[in-house]
């Protein structure tokens, strides 16, 4: 597939105010809003979930622990790399980063269950098991917080399919934090990517 990635100059006009405000608020257009500014709904949709996500009552680690789980769930080398970055932005300390990005446990037992569960929703579409949800719940988190996650796994959901599809290349601002996702061996999950 051949993706454009977009500038502001070369965006269609119903997309060039996103990337304007973008380039405004990170001081640079991310490679992946240049992608998505190809379908100007998809862009507008990514930024006003991602402002709905941020406003969550989810602290901004609980939701870098999200965003991160799901992209390494996915897969998704690009959004990886980028919300490393943009965890340690967070004061999300290096050793949880770490984690979310090999995919281990985190020793943060609240944490962690918010990672197994992210991870058991994403890589099962939506169908964790009563295990997971109970360790949630049992963590201290409520249905509001439940709810709040698959917001965060729709949201990473468009920017790591859009990835996917692109193969958007990685910006030079991310790059400290470059990641690759590590060989599955299951024909299923592999399928697409060949």
């Amino acid at each position: 597939m051949n993706v454009k990635v977009h500038t502001r100059e070369s965006a269609p006009l119903e997309a060039s105010g996103d990337l304007q405000a973008v380039a405004e608020r990170y001081g640079f257009v991310p490679n992946l809003m240049g992608v998505m500014a190809g379908a100007p709904s998809l862009l507008k949709a990514y930024l006003q979930i991602g402002e709905l996500f941020s406003r969550t009552s989810l602290t901004p680690v609980e939701q870098q622990v999200v965003l991160l789980t799901v992209s390494a769930t996915n897969r998704c080398d690009y959004c990886v790399a980028a919300h490393s970055v943009v965890a340690s932005m967070h004061k999300v300390p290096d050793e949880i980063v770490r984690a979310l990005r090999d995919g281990v446990p985190l020793t943060d037992a609240r944490l962690e269950s918010l990672r197994a569960l992210t991870a058991d929703i994403a890589e099962h579409r939506g169908w964790p098991t009563e295990t997971s949800i109970a360790a949630f719940f049992a963590a201290g988190y409520a249905n509001e917080q439940l709810l709040e996650v698959v917001l965060g796994v729709g949201m990473k959901t468009l920017s790591n399919y859009t990835n996917h599809l692109a193969r958007t290349p990685l910006d030079p601002q991310f790059a400290v934090a470059a990641w690759l996702a590590p060989v599955r061996h299951d024909s299923e999950c592999d399928q697409g990517a060949k």
